[in-house]
């Protein structure tokens, strides 16, 4: 472990955390779905390519609606995953390894299955169960209108009516998301001390912090009135809707939050994070969720939908700095998740080729990730340069928004296409030597082309190019967190000094042009000669002379 590691109690600041989509990573049972097991056996890949921590995706109990992320019992595993002693097992190994492990939890909405919602469908309106959740009266004649006009995100109204005890249609219950997926009502206390016992469940066993899903929900307008925007938060699929999202009171779930883990870091000096899903309008607003007694961190999505131009780039890079590095947290760059399109194919890439526009833009995004400060999240298969995978039949799509608006656009299995690990046929190693075992969902012949040990074997793939950027980036007093100074350069190259003169320039172009300083570069994103920084290429120098 390097240096800048060391204390324990600012590990989080500048770590590298690697996203495990469980169900997509290794499958260890050969039911062609990945597992906990699988997880434990792929930590010493992880450790090779020099990752801080990871973060699982929900492997709670749950029917799968929306894979994981429609929770029933958020104190156990899913038989589908494995069991708590395997997962306790994985909690060990990877702290020998010096991996730390954060859990995806998800405070917005449950499953149409937990217990506490069954319970609050079997009880009359205005019980005690019912208030958990959100219920109302419907409008119009005999109530047959939802109560107001929100969409849910994923496509049709965010409310579904329930049949009362007595056969009669009865109140309606909001879902931000899906049917199989109500959302909690945080204005009762129960919500709030339930989450309280599952944060210290995993916090005894050993977790090293959680990812917040929804961060800037749980809170709605209490009055819920209508939206002069109802189809907002189903056309862009954002939390974008103001009366459903980022209400005030959340801070004060965040706050107590802190203190939880603060009071587990007290007793031992293991700092535990907290790391929210924020989608918020503004960076400023973005700032206010991690303020010196919230979250710790919020994942920055300015840099992933930045256009590939140097000054769009620039304008989101400046305003983290500005206001969300101005509250003493640091800022949080991501590329890609489970939810977005691969950075290879967003940046241009075609979907059945090896190389080409997008596969250079999504290295030399890398690199400028990498030499930012603050902390950075790599989704799984982006250290592969996995491209997405666009022509999966309909037959096997499993995403809810294609379920419920019927439509292609956006849908998210294409990103969670199971890795390829070896050989040249599917399962590519994903699966364990089960006969005939086939993945959840089909991968396609070209990933031969960027399985695991294909990768590790050619210095020039992605993986090694990640690899060097996370080992420079350890032991590099430079890199990591602080600060960055700007470069003059010519339009449509970024230049910026972290430090002592460690220099991240990158061509946004496509034809050749003059690097910001010259001399031989510690590490490029593609074939960079001595003084040219050839279009869509990054390179970190040491230079001689940063005030060119």
């Amino acid at each position: 472990m390097s240096s800048k590691h060391i204390d324990t109690r600012r590990w989080w600041r500048d770590a590298v955390i690697y996203q495990v989509y469980v169900r997509s990573f290794l499958d260890s049972t050969g039911d062609g779905v990945g597992d906990i097991a699988g997880v434990r056996a792929g930590l010493p890949y992880l450790r090779k390519l020099g990752v801080d921590g990871i973060w699982l995706s929900p492997f709670y109990p749950s029917p799968q609606h929306d894979h994981g992320y429609d929770v029933a019992d958020y104190r156990d595993v899913d038989p589908l995953f494995g069991d708590l002693a395997e997962f306790d097992l994985l909690v060990a190994d990877a702290r020998r390894l010096g991996i730390r492990v954060l859990l995806d939890i998800v405070p917005n909405h449950c499953s149409s299955e937990h217990p506490w919602f069954r319970e609050a469908l079997a009880a009359p309106p205005g019980s005690p169960a019912r208030s958990r959740f959100h219920f109302a009266d419907g409008r119009g004649p005999d109530g047959a209108e939802p109560p107001n006009n929100w969409h849910a995100m994923f496509g049709g109204p965010a409310w579904s009516r329930v049949t009362e005890a007595d056969g009669r249609p009865g109140q309606w219950y909001l879902h931000m998301f899906t049917p199989e997926q109500p959302d909690w009502n945080w204005r009762d206390p129960e919500v709030g001390a339930y989450f309280d016992g599952v944060l210290r469940f995993w916090l005894d066993r050993g977790v090293d912090g959680f990812r917040i899903d929804v961060a800037a929900g749980l809170f709605k307008h209490p009055e819920l009135p209508d939206s002069p925007d109802p189809e907002a938060d189903a056309r862009t699929r954002d939390s974008v809707n103001p009366l459903a999202w980022n209400q005030p009171e959340v801070h004060d779930v965040w706050r107590h939050w802190r203190a939880v883990c603060e009071e587990y870091t007290a007793h031992d000096g293991r700092e535990r994070l907290l790391v929210g899903e924020v989608s918020v309008p503004t960076a400023r607003e973005h700032a206010r969720y991690v303020r010196p007694d919230e979250l710790h961190q919020a994942f920055f999505f300015d840099l992933l939908s930045a256009s590939w131009d140097a000054d769009a780039f620039r304008k989101v890079i400046d305003e983290a700095m500005q206001d969300i590095a101005g509250t003493g947290s640091t800022v949080t760059w991501v590329l890609n998740n489970h939810d977005q399109v691969r950075t290879v194919t967003r940046y241009g890439e075609p979907a059945t080729e090896g190389s080409g526009l997008g596969a250079a833009r999504a290295r030399a995004a890398a690199l400028l990730m990498l030499a930012l400060p603050g902390a950075a999240y790599i989704y799984q298969g982006e250290e592969l340069g996995l491209p997405e995978v666009v022509d999966l039949p309909d037959d096997v799509l499993t995403d809810p928004i294609f379920r419920r608006t019927g439509s292609r656009a956006r849908i998210r299995d294409g990103c969670r296409v199971p890795l390829p690990w070896s050989g040249q046929a599917s399962p590519f190693g994903f699966t364990s030597g089960v006969e005939g075992a086939k993945p959840w969902l089909p991968q396609p012949d070209y990933f031969a082309e960027y399985a695991t040990d294909r990768a590790l074997a050619d210095t020039r793939s992605f993986w090694h190019l990640y690899r060097d950027g996370l080992q420079l980036r350890a032991t590099l007093p430079q890199l990591g967190e602080g600060t960055l100074r700007w470069l003059d350069t010519q339009p449509g190259v970024l230049g910026f000094v972290r430090g002592d003169g460690l220099v991240c320039a990158v061509n946004f172009g496509t034809a050749p042009a003059p690097a910001p300083v010259p001399g031989t570069p510690l590490l490029s994103s593609g074939p960079c000669p001595a003084g040219v920084l050839p279009g869509a290429t990054a390179a970190w120098w040491i230079g001689d002379d940063t005030d060119s």
